[in-house]
């Protein structure tokens, strides 16, 4: 079976006004893809507690990589309620708030964002963008929005809605026109996980700014925490890929040792399943009966740490997993499960 892709024929263009952003909210809260615009460049919105939305959200990219994404929100209790806010976020947060900067920290324990939003990492990228339509839409949708630009996997970021039309339109269900972007290059993207503040990504808020209010940042390879972070926290867009595939593995990997393409399983193995399942496994978790690759996109890490945790409780020495196949959805899935079964270093 294919992937199955939820989206209209017809992509909607609503009015910024106050019907256009209530229209939006809905079908964000319903599970549909979004573009609107903020101060920088168009994003594609989901809701990011959805894990179906989020996958929906690689699929109508064409995205062949599973890196995380910002989570959008209206304000910074809201974003600092979902993570492990530093006295030196919250005071980049009172200065660039809202603004194109966003802030890489360690999830809470009861966060909401599926965790495929932040491709299986326990952190999150989070930011309140400067954009009076876009903050509207996000008070009304009352979740985060995780958006990566609206634009098709490779090609240019959107500062217009026909620039999403151009790109999405069939794909997604709505786009809200609010005119052009403003800043127009994407948001600075600092990780604040680290002993020192590193710069992931240079955007619309200027590292000298940043450096003037908490001192310098770690950028580029001289810097090693840099680099660490880079490997830690790839974040949002296309031109951000993940580092040094020897450092990957340690955060995408479970403790369990993964073994691809099984056609058996044994007693002393978990199975992660893709259509009817193996028999004889210790553990089972079904990515999707129906070989569905959103579905199986939605449930890839909560699968893997399921059956990580159940590897440990049960006393069994790997997870096997089932043939994905490689096109659509499934390149993403199979890119993170290669990281996953790749020798430890």
């Amino acid at each position: 079976m294919t992937q199955t892709l939820a989206h209209s024929a017809i992509t909607q263009t609503l009015a910024d006004d106050q019907a256009g952003v209530a229209r939006a909210a809905a079908l964000l809260r319903a599970g549909a893809l979004v573009a609107f615009g903020t101060e920088t460049v168009y994003g594609l919105g989901a809701d990011a507690t959805n894990a179906r939305a989020v996958a929906e959200v690689f699929a109508a990219k064409r995205r062949p990589h599973f890196n995380p994404l910002i989570c959008h929100y209206p304000d910074a209790d809201a974003a600092f309620a979902q993570v492990e806010a530093t006295d030196t976020a919250r005071r980049l947060a009172a200065a660039f708030w809202p603004g194109p900067l966003s802030l890489v920290l360690p999830r809470r324990p009861d966060c909401p964002v599926a965790l495929l939003a932040g491709a299986g990492l326990q952190t999150l990228a989070v930011r309140v963008p400067a954009h009076a339509t876009a903050l509207a839409l996000l008070r009304a949708v009352g979740r985060p929005v995780a958006a990566p630009s609206a634009n098709r996997s490779g090609q240019i970021s959107p500062t217009t809605a026909r620039h999403v039309l151009d790109g999405l339109a069939g794909r997604i269900a709505a786009v809200l026109d609010s005119g052009p972007c403003l800043v127009g290059v994407e948001s600075t993207v600092l990780d604040l996980c680290g002993d020192r503040p590193s710069l992931l990504r240079p955007g619309g808020a200027t590292v000298e700014a940043i450096e003037a209010l908490i001192g310098p940042v770690g950028r580029g390879s001289p810097h090693a925490e840099a680099e660490a972070a880079r490997t830690r926290h790839a974040v949002a867009e296309d031109q951000l890929t993940l580092r040094s595939p020897g450092l990957q593995v340690s955060h995408y990997a479970p403790d369990a040792p993964v073994r691809l393409n099984a056609d058996a399983v044994r007693s002393d193995e978990a199975l992660l399943a893709f259509g009817a399942p193996l028999q004889g496994a210790g553990a089972v978790f079904q990515l999707s009966a129906a070989c569905d690759l959103t579905e199986a996109a939605a449930n890839l890490f909560v699968g893997l740490r399921h059956l990580d945790a159940e590897a440990a409780r049960l006393g069994l020495i790997g997870i096997a997993v089932m043939p994905v196949p490689e096109h659509g959805l499934g390149l993403a899935i199979n890119d993170r499960l290669h990281r996953a079964a790749a020798p430890r270093i």
